[in-house]
């Protein structure tokens, strides 16, 4: 009983339940957006019938795993040393802490160094394969970016909460980043010639942009739900410097600006009547019900309902990328 008890508590504090979402985004954006966008590209190989045919995946799918274990391990190591610094914020915000009671807090900092160590390697690795080591930096920076932010920056006003939204949005592009380059080196070398394929960035751009607003939003509704504790400790969040009600209007004013953008984006790119009910039934409902909680919120237990519905908009928002997939499959886009 006592180790399922220490395994619980060791999965909630490196958030298994994010980790599941961020491992749902690497492979959806592969499989259910990449894939079938490139399939519709038809390529003559240079060894061939002469023939066109459908251009496919050209980045290892074993250093594609790899590319979300570095990813994983990073975050579970930002989730890690987080915790560690926020102990007091979160008896007052939470009543209860994991790191300081169920986990001694040596060991949250071991397996904060041993993620991370193990993270940036298997990033610097999986680089050096794709002829790019240098972009490994990408995972020190990061590493450093969520350590610092732990420590520092989520106590200043708006850093913190802008450099979780683009450590966010980095998640889907991280997966273009290594498969564009594979792509562009294997057909430049052995097709005639090969179409531009800038437009796969714009497709996981999308996603990345609605990852940023919505994680923007949801972070500075999170700082309105620990107002007491931040407040208490001297911590510059927009609700402790600008007022609660300031800080909600900022959210409302976040959502308005991603349902604009959703439908900007479907009116000037997509511009069909499947996606329109999608977004509007699956992520856009889901928005404006948080946007009424957020104007009729009394007390915690809403803004944090409030939290969590947009956390259903956002996974929404993700699984459109297999709706993206059955519509290419079925040439109904």
């Amino acid at each position: 009983m006592h180790l399922n008890g220490n395994i619980s508590e060791f999965l909630n504090l490196i958030r298994w339940k994010n980790l599941l979402i961020v491992i749902l985004t690497m492979v959806l954006m592969r499989y259910a957006v990449i894939q079938p966008l490139i399939s519709r590209i038809g390529v003559v190989m240079l060894e061939g019938s002469g023939e066109e045919i459908p251009m496919a995946l050209k980045f290892p799918w074993y250093h594609f795993l790899l590319l979300i274990a570095a990813t994983v391990f990073i975050t579970a190591g930002g989730y890690v040393i987080n915790d560690y610094f926020d102990i007091k914020t979160d008896l007052i915000n939470r009543g209860k802490v994991i790191v300081g009671t169920k986990i001694p807090r040596r060991k949250a900092m071991m397996w904060h160094t041993l993620f991370n160590i193990v993270g940036v390697s298997i990033g610097f690795y999986i680089s050096w394969k794709a002829g790019y080591f240098w972009m490994g930096a990408l995972f020190l920076i990061v590493s450093g970016l969520l350590y610092f932010y732990s420590a520092s920056y989520k106590r200043q006003f708006l850093i913190g909460n802008i450099i979780v939204a683009i450590l966010t949005a980095m998640v889907p592009l991280l997966v273009v980043l290594y498969e564009w380059p594979a792509l562009y080196r294997f057909y430049t070398a052995n097709a005639f010639e090969i179409a531009n394929l800038n437009f796969i960035f714009y497709w996981v751009g999308g996603f990345s942009l609605f990852a940023f607003l919505t994680t923007l939003t949801r972070e500075i509704i999170k700082d309105v739900e620990d107002f007491e504790g931040d407040k208490a400790y001297g911590r510059n969040t927009v609700p402790v410097v600008m007022g609660v009600t300031p800080a909600k209007i900022v959210a409302i004013s976040l959502i308005i600006i991603t349902i604009a953008m959703l439908y900007l984006v479907w009116y000037s790119f997509i511009n069909d009547p499947i996606t329109l009910v999608y977004l509007s039934v699956f992520i856009v409902l889901p928005l404006l019900y948080v946007m009424y909680q957020l104007v009729a919120s009394q007390n915690k237990k809403q803004i944090h309902s409030a939290s969590n519905i947009l956390k259903i908009a956002m996974l929404t928002g993700i699984l459109y990328s297999l709706l993206v997939k059955a519509m290419l499959t079925w040439n109904l886009l």
